[in-house]
């Protein structure tokens, strides 16, 4: 397995707080599920262990495969997985429920982000709901040009249990916030190998993501603020969009 996927599986699955949110959500609106940029499974794998029918959807096999290899024995045989892209895919069945949780739908252009609603439209069943969470774009507008490395978290490496330090940086335009993930491992004999990632988030607005969704057909939409279902204000830590193309009932 290649380095980044094993390290951002290590990262991002000790982040939990939002789970509550897409289980109530499958909960609610039932499966079957799918998750678009299901990444290492850190959302997909628990949907899976709670009983519900979930289909995964990915540009990149190599987190399919960190996906597969941490997914327990007993639910092998459950993962439905598929290596495609989420604006140009063709599954053959409805769904009652789409997901793209962990910041990807504002890691995308416009044009990309209309071309993956018509391929989600096109799969949702009569009642079913699109939820996407992203940064609050109103937050990273107000952030300073540029922000230099600082260490955010430290963890075990997942091959060697050598720590592994979590440093970012971003710098900021108009348009984007563009995001350095550095990871530094700390090897024993006292060197250290590092691994980058680079992630560029829109800073479109909500009114933007709105438009795209009411175009689409998507035109019955409520907007959360953060994983507690509390309203979206100008100060939120994110902004999470719930939509549907027959009225969505309330799931908070």
């Amino acid at each position: 397995m290649k380095s980044f996927p094993l390290l951002y599986h290590a990262h991002l699955s000790r982040n939990l707080e939002d789970l509550p949110f897409w289980l109530k959500l499958a909960e609610f609106f039932g499966d079957p599920i799918l998750e678009l940029g299901c990444g290492t499974g850190r959302v997909f794998i628990p949907l899976v262990q709670a009983g519900y029918r979930v289909y995964g959807l990915d540009n990149d096999p190599d987190m399919l495969a960190v996906l597969r290899h941490h997914l327990p024995a007993e639910l092998q045989g459950e993962a439905r997985l598929v290596q495609g892209d989420l604006t140009a895919f063709h599954l053959g069945m409805p769904f009652n429920l789409v997901l793209l949780p962990c910041n990807t739908w504002s890691t995308l252009h416009a044009n990309q982000r209309r071309a993956a609603l018509g391929c989600i439209r096109r799969h949702l069943a009569p009642g079913g709901v699109f939820a996407a969470s992203l940064p609050n774009p109103a937050l990273l507008r107000g952030l300073p040009r540029r922000a230099m490395p600082e260490v955010e978290e430290v963890f075990a490496h997942p091959l060697d249990g050598e720590p592994v330090l979590v440093s970012s940086a971003w710098v900021k335009d108009a348009h984007t916030l563009t995001v350095a993930w550095h990871y530094d491992h700390l090897l024993a004999n006292g060197k250290h190998e590092r691994v980058a990632a680079h992630f560029r988030h829109a800073l479109d607005l909500l009114e933007a993501y709105l438009e795209e969704l009411t175009s689409a057909g998507l035109d019955e939409i409520r907007v959360y603020g953060d994983f507690d279902g509390s309203p979206h204000r100008q100060d939120a830590p994110h902004l999470i969009l719930v939509a549907g193309w027959t009225a969505p009932a309330e799931a908070f």
